[in-house]
């Protein structure tokens, strides 16, 4: 069973999102550094004619007794090196099946924040594609009359994060296929490596976007209107989102439940 959470009213005044759900038990160590996490640059460059850039799941202070100096890279450490690229964040997607690297309060409280446990190895499923998908336009719908960027990031920054942003441009944006794979290795820097992911970006279905099974007690109203593409390359149209998430600015925040097929795993990948 998983749910929503939301803090303030709107995208701009640091609405945090929180897709909760059942993390992996799987521990090697509260601190222990993901394996390979240090073989990727930290942050990639911002994709053009989008909102996008990908990075790795940034650590926090509590895991730098295992890092050397230059390998650092915490939370602040995003920030700085998004400002060094003259850029602005307006939105993390935090796609990790896991809590333990940082927590919401390392971040600043203006930033919008949203957790899609995602499991790792396999093909997101269609729900989490919508969710996806849906938070993308929401942002781009709410912010069309600035520039921030969608900082989307798994473990590595590469694969589940790569793979839903080119599935977003591929089905929403019109894309085709082989260009998104290819825009999104150039700005990232590195490729993206699993074979089943590839695959199905370049010969699986278009997914749908609208009547997902994802229930309107979610937060997502099904719509036909709400996955028009919302285009990156031009001015951005300013239209309010067409799904509700019953803002409120009670404290504590309600909660949405729905099911989540990735939880029900063994053995879920972080």
């Amino acid at each position: 069973m998983s749910h929503w959470h939301h803090g303030r009213s709107d995208w701009g005044r640091g609405r945090r999102l929180v897709f909760s759900g059942h993390s992996s038990n799987k521990r090697k160590g509260k601190n222990h550094i993901p394996e390979r996490w240090k073989d990727y640059c930290p942050v990639g460059q911002r994709m053009p004619g989008t909102r996008f850039i990908a990075f790795k799941v940034p650590l926090r202070k509590s895991f730098e007794g295992n890092l050397a100096p230059e390998e650092c890279f915490s939370p602040l450490d995003l920030f700085n090196k998004i400002q060094e690229q003259n850029e602005e964040l307006g939105l993390i997607i935090d796609l990790t099946y896991t809590q333990r690297y940082y927590n919401q309060e390392d971040l600043p409280e203006t930033i919008p924040y949203l957790k899609l446990f995602t499991v790792g190895h396999q093909v997101p499923d269609d729900d989490t594609i919508y969710k996806f998908k849906c938070a993308v336009n929401g942002f781009l719908r709410e912010n069309a009359d600035n520039d921030k960027l969608i900082g989307v990031h798994c473990t590595h920054g590469l694969n589940r994060t790569g793979y839903l942003i080119c599935r977003y441009l591929i089905d929403v944006e019109g894309m085709r296929p082989d260009d998104a794979i290819e825009l999104f290795n150039r700005c990232r820097g590195h490729c993206i490596e699993r074979n089943n992911y590839i695959e199905d970006l370049l010969k699986g279905p278009i997914r749908k976007n609208w009547g997902s099974s994802v229930s309107r007690s979610s937060g997502f109203e099904e719509s036909t209107h709400l996955m028009e593409p919302v285009h990156t390359t031009n001015r951005f149209v300013h239209q309010r989102p067409k799904y509700n998430l019953h803002q409120t600015q009670v404290h504590p925040a309600p909660s949405w439940h729905f099911n989540s097929h990735t939880q029900e795993l063994q053995h879920p990948v972080r």
